[in-house]
């Protein structure tokens, strides 16, 4: 059996970028017919962001637009609000992240959209709370994170790179398109109790803010006592009033830490530096024992400057040391193969370049490699991130722009001859430029 969940849901998308794309193509891959609008002969932002070839789709694109539709509509003319209001009377799903009044000014607020179909699901994306001080600023990805709290907690702790730092995860984006998709999926569960669908608002920063929460857990520890035992400023270093930055450190009470080793061969290069391994220790007595005979560390076991957790934080540095002593020649691989089989916490520092090389992430879900077709080819993604025992997903293409604009139509009820009119208007397709006047020239 291969049921997808979400067969025979239909879902609006006037998303464009990435947040609000990322929440509609897991509905897309899940199994719902999603529709996507698109500005007439111009698209979403992103086809013509960070291009490969100026005369395809950027993989930014297509990474986030698979197995949709695509509707070319401008939902400010007449025609095309008339358009958009049919397809909504026939959603489960209306999903937009413009920015905050966008929506409303159109004429498609949470408010219209739920007269016009009760049991529509609108979800909407906006950078902060509604009682938020900052409510409408426009927000980018860094813009959720440094007002989050994970800028100002991420990076190193001295020196001169002692500044807020972003994380190169998209936190921001595609972390508040699953926050959404939460929102959406428990919504669908719902309906089928009242019966009605609900307006699912999902804040860039509050999806950032939840990603943060051991954050706010260290803030509570650190008002509470005046430090922090599992940072690398304790036990000689000074805490001020706020979590500081952490560098390397694993965050939950155990030590961990990131050590260099021997390059393990070609994405080790210099330029690329990614010959590391991160280690944790873990505080229980029996753990500890395990790294140590592991490592050949067994005074540690013995020495009252290691042989407990409380110890071991008070010494930290040297441990770092030691063991970043111990990696030094060996590779992050042999590191790994090590340490792993005794049970400690080990993993490889790895690059974009050798997970997409490693063949076995092709599961079906980890990544997935969609034929395009074309000039564009195969490209590769991140599928599905979670598995079903009964179900598998597909991934298809990216659509063209408008690719599907008269299927869609046609399915409306509307006739070729008021297609033509849509196009000729500027409803469906960009407005032919007025000829130059010659006697102007």
């Amino acid at each position: 059996m291969n049921y997808a969940p979400l067969q025979g849901i239909k879902v609006v998308d006037f998303t464009e970028v990435q947040s609000g794309p990322s929440c509609t193509q897991l509905l897309a891959w899940l199994g719902a017919d999603v529709i996507k609008i698109e500005r007439p002969g111009v698209g979403d932002a992103t086809r013509k962001e960070l291009q490969f070839d100026p005369n395809e789709p950027s993989y930014y694109f297509l990474q986030l637009n698979s197995d949709k539709k695509s509707l070319a509509l401008d939902a400010k003319t007449p025609d095309g609000k008339e358009i958009l209001t049919k397809l909504i009377k026939e959603a489960d799903i209306f999903i937009e992240n413009l920015h905050p009044g966008a929506m409303d000014k159109l004429g498609f607020s949470w408010e219209a959209v739920h007269a016009l179909n009760p049991r529509c699901i609108y979800g909407t994306i906006k950078g902060f709370p509604v009682a938020s001080q900052y409510a409408n600023l426009k927000a980018y990805e860094p813009i959720a994170q440094v007002t989050a709290a994970a800028a100002s907690t991420t990076g190193w702790f001295d020196g001169e790179y002692n500044i807020p730092t972003q994380s190169g995860a998209a936190l921001g984006d595609s972390n508040t398109g699953m926050h959404l998709t939460i929102g959406i999926l428990a919504a669908l569960i719902q309906r089928q109790h009242t019966g009605e669908g609900v307006y699912v608002y999902q804040s860039m920063h509050n999806a950032c803010l939840n990603l943060c929460r051991i954050k706010t857990r260290d803030q509570l520890t650190l008002d509470k006592i005046g430090y922090l035992t599992q940072f690398p400023q304790y036990p000689n270093g000074k805490f001020g009033d706020c979590v500081p930055r952490s560098g390397n450190i694993e965050g939950g009470g155990v030590l961990g830490w990131t050590y260099k080793c021997k390059p393990a061969g070609q994405y080790d290069s210099e330029q690329d530096a990614n010959n590391y391994v991160y280690v944790i220790l873990q505080r229980g007595a029996k753990d500890f024992e395990a790294f140590c005979k592991a490592t050949g560390f067994t005074d540690w076991l013995t020495n009252p400057d290691f042989n407990t957790a409380d110890a071991r934080d008070r010494n930290k540095q040297a441990i770092y040391k030691r063991i970043g002593e111990w990696t030094a020649d060996k590779t992050k691989f042999e590191v790994t193969s090590i340490l792993g089989p005794a049970g400690v916490p080990v993993g490889p520092v790895l690059s974009t370049k050798e997970i997409m090389t490693d063949e076995h992430n092709y599961d079906g879900n980890t990544l997935v490699k969609i034929n395009q077709g074309g000039n564009i080819g195969e490209f590769v993604t991140v599928g599905v991130p979670f598995t079903f025992s009964n179900y598998q997903p597909t991934y298809g293409p990216c659509p063209s722009l408008g690719g599907n604009t008269e299927e869609i139509l046609s399915s409306l009820g509307y006739t070729a001859d008021q297609m033509a009119q849509f196009k000729a208007n500027g409803t469906t397709a960009p407005m032919p430029k007025p000829a130059a006047d010659s006697a102007s020239k």
